[in-house]
Formats: C-alpha cells, sequence, structure tokens
C-alpha cells in the first residue's frame, strides 16, 4: 500500500459560506473521529486529497497543525456536477489495529464456450484487516465456469491476514445462460402480409 502524506490546518469557520471559501481556494473541508476522541475539523488541500482518493482505501498520513495522524477515508461527498470534493470524514487508525473496509471484487478468466453472462451480484465485499494492510481490491477467478455456476464470498480468496465479514454464503457471481431472442412479432407479421 502507498504511503499517502497530507498536510492539513485545523478548522474554526464552518456553515456553507466558509466551505465555499474553502473550496475557491482549492481546499476540502473534512473532519478525523475515531478512539473515542473529540471529532477534529480540518482543511485539506484538495488536489492532494483527490489523488489520494484514487488508490481505494487509502492509507493517509495526514500532518494536522504538526501532530501526525493515520487515517482512512469513510466518506466522501462531491459535487454532483462538477465532480470536486465537496467533504471528507477521515477515521483516524493505529499501526496493528484492524479496520473494516469495504475492497472492490475484480474478477480474471475466460467462461468455458458458449453463450453465457457473467452477472457480479456483489461488486464489493466487506472484510476486516490490520490498517497498515487493507487489500486495494479481491480477484477471483471465472475460468471455466458455464451457466448455472456461482461463486460464494467464502469461495473468494482473501490476502493473508485479512478475514471476512460478508456473509460467507452470499453470490458474489453467478453466470446464466444467454436468452435467446425471439423474432419480433411484428417483423413476422409484416413478412405474412408481403407474401399474400
Amino acid at each position: 500500500m502507498a504511503d499517502l502524506k497530507i498536510s492539513a490546518q485545523i478548522r474554526t469557520e464552518f456553515g456553507k459560506g466558509a466551505s465555499r471559501r474553502l473550496r475557491r481556494e482549492n481546499k476540502a473541508p473534512g473532519i478525523i473521529y475515531g478512539h473515542g476522541a473529540d471529532t477534529v475539523h480540518v482543511t485539506l488541500p484538495a488536489h492532494d486529497l483527490m489523488m489520494a482518493l484514487k488508490t481505494a482505501n487509502a492509507l493517509i498520513t495526514l500532518d494536522v497543525d504538526g501532530r501526525t495522524e493515520l487515517v482512512i477515508p469513510k466518506a466522501v461527498q462531491r459535487n454532483a456536477i462538477r465532480g470536486h470534493i465537496e467533504h471528507v470524514d477521515l477515521l483516524a487508525v493505529k499501526r496493528g489495529e484492524k479496520v473494516t473496509v469495504e475492497v472492490a471484487v475484480h474478477t480474471e478468466g475466460e467462461l468455458a464456450p458458449g453463450a453465457n453472462l457473467l452477472e457480479n451480484v456483489l461488486n464489493t465485499l466487506t472484510v476486516e484487516a490490520e490498517a497498515t494492510h487493507i487489500p486495494e481490491s479481491v480477484t477471483v477467478s471465472v475460468a471455466g465456469l458455464t451457466a448455472g455456476d456461482s461463486i460464494a464470498a467464502k469461495d473468494v480468496p482473501l490476502p493473508a491476514g485479512t478475514t471476512l465479514v460478508t456473509d460467507e454464503d452470499a453470490v458474489v457471481i453467478q453466470v446464466l445462460a444467454a436468452q435467446a431472442e425471439e423474432p419480433a412479432a411484428d417483423a413476422a407479421e409484416g413478412a405474412a402480409t408481403t407474401e399474400a
């Protein structure tokens, strides 16, 4: 996992007006919470934060007014039109501490020959991992699967030290038989009329 470092400042102004001013200065408001401590309101450089959030379950070392804080993003609010970060919630973590996160499920391999459809029933799995060893994603092989086959959460290989939180019997991937398209009724009737 990449070691991401961002400098942040304590935020003392609140409300929509203050948030708009921050965004005009290319900064993003956020909060840090966790470990029973009081919530800390911070201001972060928007570009650095955006780059850090491109890594799934990014572990970020924040320098908050000279104090170092290890955090992971828990909730990110983005502007629906412009896409910029409106607000971020950061969870304080400690090295060695277990955290619960969602990781993306990726597939690899080719299905068995035939017209089958692969359906990702779950795009993410909830897992528990040590804060400094959170997997970015998990990969499952679909090689040779045929219509009617499925893969349950318990069958997805997880990295060492990572445990499954999602219901182990939950279907993650299933293979469906492709439906043959029936000829359109209008086309068939049109052909009959033409022949007459």
